[in-house]
């Protein structure tokens, strides 16, 4: 999976994403206008190939959210974990409501995923993770990222849950550093248990962390058969995509230069590896590396491509569960100071 340059796609970005390695695309804040502009931007990209290339992006809520003009601004989710204190039966409806609005906006101008939900735990001190964290309980994290992946599922779209096995204990920024979390096994399962139990009820793809856990492995997690092979597919019974987190992040230098780094994922369990930011090392990997895709890996894919809703923004902006969320979404704004919604007048509202 690789991104792309701007915000049409280039000559050099064709030449990349026609490559038979590459199974996917990446958005970012920089390959964003307005919902006309990534409208017609996936829609290149979705024809390119046959079949189409699998479109993903950071879109949470909180501040991890790639685009923002026409579209709703989520409240992180923290939000909801500390309506789940109070208010457990209401925080659940509301996640629901988030992980709809949140997929139909993003289904409606064709991404096929996002990478959510979060499921790490919130211990309180990491620097990355904070409040895109739920809660710091296992069953509050379950429950309302439970609740947030069948909205997405209302909305057509599959979840992502990340960073298994759990980033949220260590301090360290896995993008600009290596996080050891020294924990033995037995105390990392309260971390488990989120992707234990979204697993259970169908959650169809994980990301793994840029994280060393050396009382498991020596190897981060994302680099890791122990953990992707042994604990996550055959322990754990994971059955759908492994996505690697960015090859590109210092977290993941331990395995070498990015031909290793792509290698060492592909021999761990990863069905896809993600490198962003750096078209010269993506460059390097096609150029270098030459692998058919497993079957498996296909078939697992497919369940990540979008099914079709809403047919066009304007309709989705005039039906009524959308109406109802957004409202239903407004006291969760007002509570944490941070909902926008969005405002189809805004902008042409294009297909």
């Amino acid at each position: 999976m690789v991104d792309v340059e701007g915000r049409v796609l280039t000559d050099a970005d064709r030449c990349r994403l026609l490559h038979p390695l590459v199974g996917g695309v990446i958005l970012f804040t920089r390959n964003f206008e307005n919902a006309d502009q990534i409208d017609a931007l996936i829609h290149e990209i979705h024809i390119l190939r046959h079949p189409a290339l699998l479109v993903g992006v950071d879109h949470e809520g909180g501040r991890v959210q790639r685009f923002r003009a026409g579209f709703t601004a989520i409240p992180p989710m923290r939000a909801l974990g500390e309506m789940w204190d109070t208010h457990p039966q209401r925080a659940r409806l509301m996640a629901r409501d988030a992980g709809y609005v949140m997929a139909a906006e993003l289904r409606a101008v064709g991404v096929d995923f996002s990478f959510a939900p979060v499921l790490d735990l919130d211990y309180g001190g990491s620097r990355v993770i904070g409040d895109r964290a739920f809660h710091a309980e296992p069953k509050a994290v379950f429950e309302l990222a439970h609740a947030l992946m069948l909205g997405l599922h209302d909305a057509g779209m599959s979840a992502c849950g990340k960073h298994f096995p759990g980033h949220g204990f260590v301090t360290a920024d896995s993008h600009v550093d290596i996080p050891i979390d020294p924990r033995p096994l037995v105390e990392i399962g309260p971390d488990l248990l989120p992707f234990r139990r979204m697993i259970e009820h169908g959650l169809a793809a994980v990301m793994p962390a840029h994280v060393i856990y050396p009382e498991v492995d020596a190897a981060p997690a994302g680099f890791s058969l122990r953990w992707l092979t042994d604990i996550l597919r055959h322990e754990m019974g994971f059955e759908g995509v492994i996505f690697s987190d960015d090859l590109s992040m210092e977290g993941a230098s331990v395995a070498g230069d990015v031909v290793a780094r792509t290698q060492a994922a592909w021999a761990a369990g990863c069905d896809m590896a993600l490198i962003c930011n750096r078209p010269d090392r993506v460059d390097e990997v096609l150029a270098r590396v030459h692998r058919e895709t497993p079957a498996t890996s296909l078939i697992r894919f497919a369940r990540m491509h979008g099914r079709p809703h809403p047919p066009s923004r304007r309709y989705l902006h005039e039906s009524p569960r959308f109406v109802a969320a957004l409202r239903h979404l407004a006291g969760l704004g007002e509570r944490d100071g941070d909902l926008q919604l969005s405002d189809p007048t805004e902008a042409s509202l294009g297909s």
